[in-house]
């Protein structure tokens, strides 16, 4: 009876033991888990400022695509809001980008828009829009996709579709531009940050020629027609110390709108805000009409000008490509 009664204590406390260790087992894992889980979590997470964060999906035959959109609070009943779609670049999404250029804030401030079209890593593993592929179809697809999200966002969110502005970051820019030579009655106003002029590239291989510069740039092709109905004006912004995409790439994108609309340089300036980096800006005008500005940001490497700092693919210390990308479509919506 007695050995019995030991046994079972001992039972008990094996039992107990193994219970505790089990306990201890699982804390440890969930925290690590929670540790393993952060970056991931923070790359999802909404940014922060006051405002609606709406996720929708676009479907065509191209798939579907996701999308987020801001929406400033104060949005009056029957009120229409002009849109800024923002095109992300290669390793990012709808979410780390608008936490980039924080362009949020700016339309918090502005009361305007911001749609951020989302490429799916099963279309392009590292996340970039296919731009490039013309030859397959992904290009125009891809485009389709996007112009169908914007025009359920005017449908649905009260946007206006007469105040549109297109605008995107390296690959984004690169669609974004498409975008426009495809529709350009639909915006208002191009900008392209660090990125290749259409028609440049029709494949991946010409595409990684065309980031380095090594392939030359189509002439823009506008009808007089459209031309003379507002073909959508063209900012460039570019880092003279991006290794990612040439700088060649930004000449040739302001002097392809230039000459397809008849423009010439104006002399240009120089500008330094505080202590951020300076930038040389140059004007091409046509009839006193701006149709396209290249902005050349000193020290700039391959990342948005102005950008939230220790994020990828953003730069604090640069001009704010934000503030200029608004007043640059702001302008257009005015004229």
């Amino acid at each position: 009876m007695k050995r019995r009664t030991r046994k079972s204590a001992w039972a008990k406390s094996l039992e107990r033991s193994l219970v505790a260790f089990t306990r201890g087992a699982v804390k440890s894992g969930a925290r690590a888990l929670g540790q393993a889980m952060k970056p991931a979590l923070a790359r999802r997470a909404p940014p922060a400022g006051e405002g609606a964060w709406i996720l929708g999906i676009a479907s065509g035959m191209a798939g579907a695509r996701r999308f987020r959109l801001y929406r400033p609070p104060g949005v009056a009943a029957g009120e229409r809001l002009p849109l800024m779609v923002m095109l992300h670049g290669c390793g990012q999404d709808a979410n780390t980008f608008a936490r980039s250029t924080r362009m949020n804030r700016v339309a918090l401030r502005e009361h305007f828009m911001v749609l951020y079209p989302e490429q799916d890593r099963l279309a392009n593993a590292q996340g970039c829009w296919n731009w490039f592929d013309s030859t397959a179809g992904r290009a125009g697809g891809e485009a389709a996709l996007i112009m169908k999200m914007i025009d359920q966002v005017c449908l649905l969110h009260s946007a206006d579709p007469t105040r549109v502005a297109i605008a995107g970051l390296s690959a984004g820019a690169s669609m974004a531009a498409l975008l426009a030579t495809r529709h350009p009655a639909r915006f208002r106003a191009v900008v392209m940050h660090s990125g290749v002029p259409p028609g440049t590239a029709h494949s991946t291989l010409s595409a990684l020629g065309a980031m380095h510069g090594r392939r030359a740039t189509k002439p823009l092709e506008a009808t007089p027609l459209e031309v003379e109905s507002g073909w959508p004006p063209l900012l460039v912004i570019h880092g003279d110390a991006d290794r990612v995409v040439a700088l060649q790439n930004a000449h040739a994108a302001a002097q392809q709108w230039a000459e397809g609309l008849g423009a010439r340089a104006r002399p240009p300036r120089s500008v330094q805000r505080g202590q951020r980096h300076a930038m040389t800006v140059t004007d091409f005008r046509c009839a006193g009409r701006l149709v396209s500005r290249l902005v050349l940001v000193r020290g700039l490497a391959h990342a948005w000008s102005g950008g939230a700092a220790q994020l990828p693919y953003s730069d604090p210390l640069g001009p704010d490509a934000s503030r200029m990308a608004w007043a640059f479509a702001a302008a257009q919506f005015r004229g």
